[in-house]
């Protein structure tokens, strides 16, 4: 098998075609990675493996055409057939040196990667599967030509079935569509052929061990079938002729058994152990949250996918497959819309998106909308609209919590004193936590109701009543829980004020300047106090900043007989208060010095009960604004306090992952070279040296 390798290695370099098949191979590349990657600067290199795929239509049977073919025609296949190798080493040699041609383009290519991660921040993992996918592609393309190849002595013939027979594994997704929208038969065996699907899964950022074992069956199937051709011709027509062809039609269906068997069971696994996620914000993985919240499910649940399991979206799907296989109290069913269309109506009254997904429990449904599993963002300078995120897990996960949970709890924000209000973005994470929220003016109301989880004074301007005032501290004394949210105001709140001493805490007459660099941001009151270990603060303690523009001390005592306290945000000890009115950030004799509480949690204990406050003396803290500055971490904060006030025991609202990525900046000049050097001098620099070895064995 050696000699045989290395002489029809020798043979490509020596006839051209190898060093233009690697010439070509690197021109396309080159061109779609100078357009995707150096020119409009995207750090996803996939973009410009998936666009050179029908390359190989043309660059394949250019390659494979010859490798049996032309022996067959100048009888020198005669010279191999009678030399004591076997069939099979005869293939496989004559097979490896097209892998070989085909190697040294994608060895080359797999550079491209390490240079744009100069440039920026690649996700060169996906980067590497991606072109991990390319070259099995690939392997099973030379395969097919090599199987062609042996059909026939014609060149050309040969040549012309490669592309018909590879185009239709390149278009077979397509075809099968046309065929049935909803899949029938004929569509599942025509789809035995589907190339382009496994190769999809691999540049989505899956290792999808079920598109690497089919694509390594396909090698295996047509070498095999080529290796049973050749085997028919080695030897001559005898009385032997039908037991041979009956041997190896035999041989063939075992062959085939053993590779669909193969593919069948590794399809059964579970997606945990054959599709590793290897995306840099694990969009296909579930997190931890869902996997603590599914270890704590008592029921069974159900997730109908309103969709032909054919027509998928491919992320959901994986996404639900990983339910399924985490919990067996989880099961996942598709249920085809066109063949049931009024399957939906048993669970909303409302129209229902195909890939939909209703979730049933024992109890209770919720549907959870297609619209909604993808995040979107609408420019309106050029009406168009952007997938920014997707959000499958943090929809289905929260739409699994709401079917299991006996009761909804609901948060009351009070109003009319200048209240602010949660945004869109804290709207949308307690929806997703099936948090309910409600305003509440306490003029209109004789107590605060008993349905309140909870009870936010979001950032009064106007002082409360006495009236307001006694009934706040009457729910606390009933052991109710409330989260105040205060500063920034010149003008007193008494009332408020007295909501906040009701815990024995005080609120500073005047900000907070940070005098340790370490714990501010651009100017010394844009504060990022420290996050105290809480079980609020989880999953931002150790990890992120929070933002605090602007914020007002908390003055605390150590503790007392009946309340006992815990600092959620704290200052350095080289902070300091000043007034509203002063000229100057720079400390002076006479300003109050640190370490102050900027969030501090108090519970008293009550005759039958506790009751909890929460108070941050920073009005600012939950904006979109400042959040963002943080990633996120501060409304996290607030998230994780009405989670707990709910009585859930996992925070189920989990963020949307997003598709926003960082592009690459390249100079105009790193742009021109390496558009020089990967589109046209690596392609001629090919060209030139299979020229130039040609043309010196054409002389001799």
């Amino acid at each position: 098998m050696s000699a045989i390798y290395k002489r029809e290695l020798k043979s490509y370099f020596h006839s051209f075609i190898g060093l233009l098949f690697i010439g070509v191979s690197l021109f396309f590349v080159g061109l779609y990675f100078t357009v995707y990657n150096v020119t409009y600067g995207s750090p996803y290199f996939s973009y410009a493996v998936s666009s050179v795929i029908f390359v190989f239509l043309i660059s394949v049977p250019v390659l494979t055409m010859r490798i049996l073919a032309e022996e067959r025609h100048n009888k020198t296949d005669q010279l191999i057939l009678t030399a004591p190798v076997s069939v099979g080493k005869i293939v496989l040699g004559k097979y490896l040196a097209l892998l070989t041609i085909f190697a040294i383009p994608t060895v080359i290519i797999s550079v491209y990667p390490l240079i744009l991660s100069s440039y920026g921040s690649v996700p060169l993992t996906e980067a590497y599967l991606a072109i991990l996918g390319y070259f099995l592609y690939g392997a099973a393309c030379l395969a097919i030509g090599v199987l062609v190849s042996a059909l026939t002595e014609s060149q050309v013939i040969a040549a012309v079935l490669t592309f018909g027979v590879l185009f239709l594994g390149y278009m077979m997704s397509s075809i099968c569509s046309l065929i049935s929208s909803t899949g029938n038969a004929l569509t599942r065996i025509l789809g035995l052929y589907d190339m382009s699907t496994p190769f999809s899964m691999l540049l989505n950022g899956t290792l999808d061990m079920a598109s690497v074992v089919y694509f390594i069956s396909l090698i295996a199937i047509a070498l095999f079938l080529a290796t049973q051709v050749i085997q028919k011709r080695r030897y001559s027509v005898s009385v032997k002729h039908f037991s041979l062809g009956a041997y190896s039609t035999v041989t063939i269906a075992i062959f085939a058994v053993v590779v669909v068997f193969v593919n069948l069971i590794v399809g059964q696994l579970p997606a945990s152990i054959t599709s590793i996620d290897v995306t840099s914000n694990k969009l296909y993985s579930i997190t931890a949250q869902t996997k603590e919240f599914l270890d704590t499910l008592k029921e069974d649940i159900t997730l109908y996918v309103l969709v032909n399991e054919d027509e998928q979206d491919m992320t959901l799907a994986q996404t639900l497959e990983r339910y399924d296989d985490y919990s067996d109290r989880v099961t996942v069913s598709y249920v085809d819309p066109v063949l049931n269309p009024k399957f939906a109506s048993q669970y909303t009254d409302s129209s229902v998106y195909s890939n939909s997904v209703i979730v049933v429990g024992e109890q209770r449904s919720k549907v959870v909308s297609y619209a909604d599993i993808y995040e979107s963002s609408y420019d309106y300078t050029t009406y168009q609209s952007t997938t920014t995120g997707y959000d499958g897990e943090g929809q289905i996960t929260s739409a699994m919590a709401y079917v299991v949970s006996e009761d909804v709890p609901k948060v009351y924000l009070t109003t009319g004193h200048g209240e602010g209000s949660f945004s869109y973005t804290v709207n949308g994470y307690l929806e997703k936590g099936n948090i309910e929220t409600a305003e509440l003016n306490l003029m209109d109301v004789d107590a605060v109701p008993e349905d309140a989880a909870c009870l936010v004074i979001y950032a009064p301007q106007n002082d409360f009543s006495t009236d307001d005032r006694d009934k706040v501290i009457a729910y606390l004394e009933q052991g109710g829980n409330v989260i105040f949210i205060g500063g920034g105001t010149e003008t007193p709140l008494t009332n408020c004020e007295e909501i906040l001493a009701y815990m024995d805490i005080t609120m500073t007459d005047g900000f907070v300047v940070e005098g340790s660099a370490d714990h501010y941001y651009s100017v010394p009151f844009y504060l990022l106090p420290e996050v105290e270990v809480h079980s609020y603060t989880s999953g931002i303690y150790g990890s992120y900043y929070v933002f605090a523009p602007y914020a007002n001390g908390l003055v605390v005592p150590e503790s007392t007989d009946t309340i006992a306290y815990e600092n959620i945000l704290t200052t350095s000890e080289a902070s300091y208060i000043k007034s509203y009115t002063s000229e100057s950030y720079e400390k002076e004799e006479g300003d109050a010095e640190g370490p102050f509480a900027i969030g501090v949690e108090a519970v008293k204990t009550l005759e039958e009960t506790d009751a909890t406050l929460v108070a941050f003396s920073c009005s600012q803290l939950f904006t979109d604004s400042a959040s963002q500055m943080v990633g996120g971490s501060n409304q996290q904060l607030l998230i994780n306090m009405l989670s707990s006030f709910g009585g859930h025991e996992v925070n189920v609202s989990i963020p949307v992952k997003s598709f926003e990525v960082s592009y690459l900046t390249l100079s105009q000049s790193d742009i021109v070279l390496l558009t020089l050097v990967t589109t046209i001098l690596l392609p001629v620099a090919c060209l030139i040296l299979g020229f130039v070895i040609w043309f010196k064995r054409r002389r001799k």
